[in-house]
This record gives structure tokens, C-alpha cells and sequence, in this order.
């Protein structure tokens, strides 16, 4: 499988997306510059962390209008497969490829540790693969990670199983305690009705590498290789 992960002005785990698809995953990668338009044949399209233009605006405001974008969106609207970080969670947003917006912490401060999430849908590639039982430990790095949406949309995003993840605690509960940044019902990840755009605030690719004594985030790229039709 082909990945291409896009790089902005400001992003800052890209670098981090290219070792862990390439040398974790043995996947071939592709580096795709915002200004260019080329998808270059990739198989999904991965929009990385960081703070694309400054995160000036809106986070990922700036970024949704990047020349390639318009061949993101494209690519999506055709089934292509994409995937966004954080950041890119963020500009997944923007660009109303995912349901929902990611609006500033609950507290207003920025936020940087390791939290636990639970698969929540059977139905997406993303998490398919994942026991919702299972308790996944994977960092968190942001200031504007909290999502929401309307109750219309929200009873959607539930009727069609759009829900990737779900913040919990170490013993697997979701309650407010869990919540880090006041998500709307703990909600860490959503994707598109299609189901072949995905979006999360946490960061796989930071719990990846043994090296980091950390590989739950390995789970999620396995379920995503072990699910994709190319």
C-alpha cells in the first residue's frame, strides 16, 4: 500500500507519520508538499499533527484551502482513503470531510500526555480490526482537541457507527473523568458516512515503536493494512 502524507507549513509530526508507515509498517510512502496537487497515485492520504500555519484563525482554517486540498477532497469524494492526525483531525473538519468541529479545551490550556481510548466501530477499517474491550494507551498533544457537534449530527454519527474512538481510563470506563479536553460524550475520533475518511485527536504514531516501550498505536495502522481494499 502506497500512503502519502502531506506536509504543511508548521506541521511537526510528519516526520514521525513517514518513519512509522515506512520502517515500522514497511509501507511505501510518498511526501506530498501543500502546494503541489499531485497525489502521486498514493493508496490514502495522511494529513499529519502539528500547527499548520501557525494553527492562526481556527486550527487547520488556513490549511483546508492548501492547493492540495482540493485534490484531498476530490480524492475523498471518489472513496479514496484518508487519514487525519490531530492537525489534521483538525483540517479534516475545515474542509467538512468529517463531521463535527474540534473547538479549544476544556480547561483552555494546551494539553501534552499519554490518555486511553477504546475502539468504538466495527464498520470503519481504522478500528475494525480492534477488541472494543481493548484499552489503548496513546499520547495527546493539542490545545483545540475538543469535539463537537450538534445533537442531529451526533445521533448520526451513532446510527451509522462513525465513531472511531472513545476516551476512557486505564480500566476501560468512559465517564467525564476520562475525558481529557471535554469532547462531547468523550468522543476521540470520528470518520465520514463513507467510512473512508478517518480523523482522531490522538497520536498512533507516537505509540508505535518499541523503542518508546509503546506500541498501541500499531494496532491501529495494522487494522487499517489488515482491512484496506486497493
Amino acid at each position: 500500500m502506497k500512503f502519502g502524507v502531506v506536509i504543511f507549513p508548521g506541521s511537526n509530526c510528519d516526520q514521525d507519520m513517514i518513519y512509522v508507515l515506512q520502517t515500522i509498517m514497511k509501507q511505501k510512502v510518498e511526501v506530498l508538499w501543500h502546494k503541489d496537487r499531485d497525489l502521486k497515485n498514493c493508496d490514502m492520504i495522511v494529513l499529519p499533527g502539528g500547527f499548520s500555519y501557525g494553527d492562526y484563525l481556527r486550527s487547520g482554517a488556513i490549511a483546508r484551502f492548501s492547493p492540495i486540498m482540493e485534490s484531498v477532497i476530490a480524492f475523498a469524494a471518489k472513496g479514496g482513503y484518508v487519514f487525519g492526525v490531530c492537525n489534521g483531525f483538525q483540517i479534516l473538519c475545515e474542509a467538512n470531510l468529517v463531521p463535527g468541529a474540534l473547538l479549544a479545551n476544556i480547561p483552555k490550556k494546551f494539553i501534552g500526555k499519554n490518555v486511553y481510548v477504546k475502539s468504538q466501530s466495527s464498520s470503519a477499517i481504522i478500528s475494525s480490526s480492534i477488541n472494543k474491550t481493548q484499552v489503548l494507551k496513546i499520547p495527546i498533544a493539542h490545545g483545540e482537541g475538543r469535539f463537537y457537534t450538534d445533537s442531529d449530527t451526533l445521533k448520526s454519527l451513532y446510527d451509522n457507527d462513525q465513531i472511531l474512538f472513545k476516551y476512557c481510563d486505564e480500566k476501560g470506563n468512559i465517564n467525564a473523568a476520562s475525558n481529557p479536553n471535554g469532547a462531547l460524550d468523550n468522543i476521540a475520533g470520528v470518520c465520514n458516512k463513507q467510512k473512508n475518511v478517518f480523523g482522531m485527536m490522538p497520536h498512533p504514531e507516537r505509540a508505535s515503536d518499541s523503542e518508546l516501550f509503546n506500541t498501541d498505536g500499531k494496532l491501529i495502522f495494522e487494522s487499517l493494512l489488515n482491512s484496506v481494499v486497493v
